[in-house]
């Protein structure tokens, strides 16, 4: 065991557990709870939180990811800051908790907001999308009427069936601004009937219908509703190579690696002229309050998250129905 030289930062890392109210399906399968991966990094009894969901989809888990977080100790020590950071540790899961604790720390030790310490504009309350599982019709129609209130809904479609699920969750939330996500469970053959399936049901946008790596298909045709990448793209370097087959991207902090990467993507998917959404996976505050700096630059903003948990951490972000407000100090940033 290593000793932290005085004055030094130090990190602690913990896997944590949060019950989902009730089930979150999507096209690849269904889970009952959020494991989330958080990183501590503390100097001069101040101490910045981050917070990172662990994605198997990219071959992350909870315990490996825990590893990597622990296995900067050593350079965080001898004053590895977050710039350096980029460089030492891959894009995903661990290092967005690790950029994510140290950007909290750095406006702790200056005693200001976070988004005032980076020169961005600050957030403010905005409309997030609220998520319907994938089910049957039925199924997706009743959760889509207790949510009908709500401005903005994302439904999970998964392939075979989906103009009909698309059709009967319309029918049950007939003002709800739509978006859709298929987790890449589409295929070039029912490419063309889905998407008119859901221009019919006047869906606003479409997540990821075809699986990364083989979505050359979306070139290729005319698109009646914009497409969004998410799988697709993952940090700046990704961007580029989509232009002719999205209209939009989802940053995801886990992605992206971290708070750092995410607003330089932000600013290079504009300039690229892409929609920007911000997106999330399913965990606590902790993980939305720093997608709440890209808020500003986003078209579409989802970040329910903590909507879907059977509870909450202390000081979470407060939500009023569909409105999500920038996170207090007491929470980050």
């Amino acid at each position: 065991m290593t000793s932290t030289p005085p004055g030094a930062i130090s990190l602690s890392s913990r896997i944590e557990r949060w019950p989902i109210a009730g089930t979150f399906t999507i096209s690849r399968g269904t889970k009952t709870e959020a494991v989330v991966v958080v990183a501590e990094v503390s100097q001069g009894g101040l101490t910045g939180c981050g917070e990172c969901v662990p994605y198997p989809r990219y071959a992350e888990t909870p315990e490996a990811t825990l590893q990597a977080i622990q296995a900067m100790q050593a350079p965080l020590a001898g004053g590895m800051d977050r710039i350096a950071l980029q460089a030492r540790m891959p894009a995903g899961a661990a290092r967005n908790a690790l950029d994510c604790a140290l950007a909290d720390l750095e406006a702790k030790r200056a005693g200001r907001r976070i988004w005032n310490l980076l020169g961005r504009p600050a957030p403010e309350p905005r409309t997030t999308a609220y998520t319907i599982s994938l089910g049957t019709p039925e199924a997706m129609a009743e959760a889509t009427a207790k949510a009908a209130h709500r401005q903005l809904l994302k439904i999970k479609l998964g392939g075979d069936g989906d103009p009909e699920r698309i059709a009967a969750v319309r029918k049950a939330a007939p003002e709800s601004e739509l978006i859709v996500d298929a987790n890449e469970a589409w295929t070039e053959d029912n490419l063309a009937a889905n998407l008119a399936a859901c221009a019919d049901a006047g869906v606003t946008l479409i997540e990821q219908p075809l699986p990364a790596g083989k979505d050359e298909a979306l070139a290729r045709i005319r698109r009646p509703l914009a497409v969004c990448a998410d799988e697709s793209v993952h940090d700046r370097s990704s961007l580029a190579p989509l232009r002719e087959r999205y209209d939009a991207v989802n940053i995801k902090l886990d992605k992206t690696g971290g708070l750092t990467e995410a607003l330089a993507m932000a600013d290079a998917a504009q300039a690229l002229g892409f929609e920007i959404m911000i997106g999330c996976m399913v965990a606590t505050s902790l993980s939305m309050a720093p997608a709440m700096l890209i808020t500003p630059q986003a078209r579409f903003v989802d970040l329910d998250g903590p909507l879907l948990l059977a509870r909450d951490r202390d000081h979470g972000l407060r939500y009023d129905g569909s409105l999500v407000y920038p996170p207090d100090a007491a929470l980050w940033g």
